[in-house]
């Protein structure tokens, strides 16, 4: 844990920063009418994953930091069910919907790893 001094250095910020790049550049092909309804959705859903991990990161108190984690998991759910809902309208294909769900699966994982550290860090003097 005390490797890590910004939320920058985090390999599940990084990955979640990935994905939001990739959530914009699909939700540029969906159709126009969906611009204030699901590409805004899903858009916003992604955006909260890394957000809430740096802004959890940045209040400095464990508590809340796994409390902004527990979020930024909440907002993976929420964007699985976008991408479910997208392929049900035919927006995307199979294979992309698999995709995305094996990464936003993979960044669900690491956060739930991430939280798990987090609660079971017991600092030691040499770490103070």
């Amino acid at each position: 844990m005390e490797n890590i001094k910004s939320y920058k250095d985090l390999n599940v910020w990084q990955k979640a920063v990935e994905l939001v790049k990739e959530i914009y550049l699909l939700t540029k092909e969906f159709p126009k009418d969906e611009q204030f309804t699901l590409i805004n959705q899903m858009r916003r859903s992604a955006i909260s994953i890394p957000s809430n991990i740096s802004e959890g990161k940045a209040r400095g108190h464990r508590r809340e930091y796994v409390q902004f984690l527990y979020v930024a998991l909440g907002s993976c759910a929420e964007l699985e069910t976008q991408i479910i809902i997208s392929k049900e309208l035919s927006y995307i294909t199979t294979e992309t919907k698999d995709l995305l769900l094996e990464k936003i699966g993979y960044i669900s994982r690491m956060l739930r790893n991430l939280i798990k550290g987090i609660n079971n860090y017991k600092p030691t003097t040499q770490n103070l």
